[in-house]
């Protein structure tokens, strides 16, 4: 029951809402949760994690993610998205020069970013003004697919913790009418299938290098010990059956677990 569900959501449901079906339909107690919200009103992929795979989570919540979103230019909107408070303003944006590299934001105001311990989102919804810290993003491509008039498709690639509502609104004067999650790292939505568990070697070892270890060091690695090893970085520890074991920071010929997942 270890592992990672690729899953394609659909409008209207919250990330809370997918984890809440899916801890449903497995046994009580088993752990679910998942790496990387989507807006309501947004589609497309979320990994939900499932059992010892939460333990690893926010080694697939720091991913690079992949985005396609129709903007509707001209106008603005309280929440960035459709479903806020409307303004035209006839003030349609450049699109020329589309930003890239390092680009600081603001999440939006309608956002699930901690503010004093409370969500952004429910301050603004009790009517409070919110201005939430800035933060320094990497965006690698921010591509116009299609304009036809005052709406235009854009494929965006973009660091984790990227509020793609607010890339869309900080062109002045424009907001997401739609939002689709298309990639996560190297999980494509494409692959998506909630009837499919991906096994957690097999998730785990999609995003960082695997070193097999023999009985003895599966054995010791289990219980926290230091190994030799020359990889470096953040690599998968597996068993001769090719199970996990930890996952180890590898740095000056030792190979250090950080996070454990069985005794072996």
């Amino acid at each position: 029951m270890d592992g990672v569900l690729l899953i394609d959501k659909p409008a209207g449901k919250t990330s809370h809402d997918i984890v809440a079906a899916i801890r449903r339909e497995h046994p009580p107690r088993t752990k679910v949760g998942h790496a990387g919200t989507l807006d309501p009103f947004a589609t497309g992929l979320l990994l939900v994690t499932v059992g010892q795979a939460t333990r690893a989570q926010r080694f697939f919540t720091g991913l690079p993610k992949a985005y396609e979103t129709t903007a509707r230019l001209g106008a603005t909107s309280t929440t960035g998205d459709s479903e806020g408070e409307i303004a035209q303003t006839g003030r349609v944006p450049s699109l020329d020069g589309l930003p890239t590299g390092r680009v600081r934001q603001r999440p939006p105001a309608y956002s699930a970013v901690r503010m004093d311990g409370v969500r952004a989102y429910e301050r603004a919804r009790r009517g409070e003004t919110v201005v939430t810290a800035e933060r320094e993003v990497e965006v690698t491509r921010f591509d116009l697919l299609e304009r036809d008039g005052d709406t235009a498709r854009f494929a965006i690639e973009c660091s984790s913790g990227t509020y793609v509502r607010s890339l869309i609104a900080d062109l002045a004067d424009a907001y997401c009418v739609q939002l689709r999650r298309t990639a996560i790292g190297p999980f494509s939505v494409e692959d998506a299938d909630p009837a499919r568990l991906m096994g957690l070697a097999e998730a785990l070892g999609a995003v960082m290098a695997v070193v097999e270890l023999d009985e003895d060091a599966a054995r010791r690695a289990g219980h926290g010990q230091r190994l030799d090893g020359d990889a470096t970085g953040t690599v998968l520890l597996v068993d001769p059956a090719g199970e996990p074991v930890a996952i180890a920071e590898g740095r000056d010929g030792a190979l250090k677990p950080s996070v454990g997942f069985r005794a072996s």
